[in-house]
């Protein structure tokens, strides 16, 4: 459970995997799936970050948000919130009012994604990429969809920017499709199955594991299990390593010890500023 109570999925980071493995990315929450009755909607009270990005996408549910610089909105169903933290900020993200009023399914996915050190220290910046927004396409055959929030995937290409080159793809597969999507040889890439079953280098793969992928070829191949009993959904990232120190202490993830200090002595002297003032 995280925040003031919502259900995670977190395949890394944990004790057993170092985050040189992942190099760019930080963090994998899959939010949900979950049922939430009226009222009872939980969500991620005021908090800092500083030295990264985040990325908030919804599949259902609904959150508000608003930060220290008096940035404000709502995340809807297939939305995309980019937010780049940089130099700091003080943030929240809870149910919409009319969610928490009538409750219903919340389901979403929260990544990390660190930034090089010449831009820890950047203006915060916000991406809000609506659902229409968010470029779709299929294979020929209708078997393979992709949303393409980052990067490129069956000749859609994705509307965000990204500080370094990064893949954000989420693939939906018929039982028994299977789809080859390029990366770069020296990106890490990895995916993330949340429905359905799937099969890596013919290996089964249930929903809720992640597969990691060596370095040493220019695609990935995806393929849905021939007997799912659903659809696989996957979400694929790639990413070029940047390949600094990196110092980490909760919502703060600088390359040095002291920059970390720095940054709790800023959030606790008012510096990243409070949401409402």
């Amino acid at each position: 459970m995280e925040g003031a109570g919502v259900l995670v999925h977190r395949p890394f980071p944990s004790h057993t995997h170092a985050l040189s493995s992942f190099d760019p990315f930080l963090l994998l929450d899959e939010m949900g799936p979950m049922d939430v009755a009226p009222n009872s909607a939980k969500g991620f009270p005021d908090h800092p970050h500083r030295g990264f990005e985040t990325i908030t996408y919804m599949l259902s549910g609904r959150f508000e948000h608003r930060d220290s610089h008096g940035h404000a909105g709502k995340i809807e169903p297939g939305d995309v919130q980019w937010m780049t933290a940089g130099a700091g900020l003080v943030h929240s993200e809870n149910p919409e009012a009319e969610f928490l009023r009538t409750g219903g399914h919340m389901h979403g996915f929260q990544i990390w994604v660190n930034l090089p050190k010449r831009d820890k220290m950047i203006a915060p910046r916000y991406q809000e990429v609506p659902k229409a927004r968010i470029p779709e396409a299929s294979s020929a055959d209708g078997k393979v969809h992709v949303r393409v929030i980052a990067g490129e995937a069956l000749g859609a290409r994705a509307v965000i920017d990204t500080r370094i080159p990064i893949q954000y793809l989420h693939f939906t597969l018929a039982p028994g499709a299977g789809v080859e999507q390029a990366v770069p040889k020296s990106a890490n890439a990895l995916a993330y199955v949340f429905q359905g079953s799937g099969v890596f280098g013919g290996k089964r793969v249930e929903a809720h594991n992640m597969v990691t992928f060596a370095r040493d070829a220019d695609a990935v191949r995806l393929e849905a299990a021939s007997d799912s009993a659903e659809p696989v959904q996957v979400l694929l990232l790639s990413g070029e390593p940047i390949g600094e120190p990196v110092a980490r202490y909760g919502p703060f993830v600088m390359n040095t010890r002291e920059e970390v200090q720095q940054a709790v002595e800023d959030y606790q002297s008012g510096k990243m500023g409070r949401i409402g003032n």
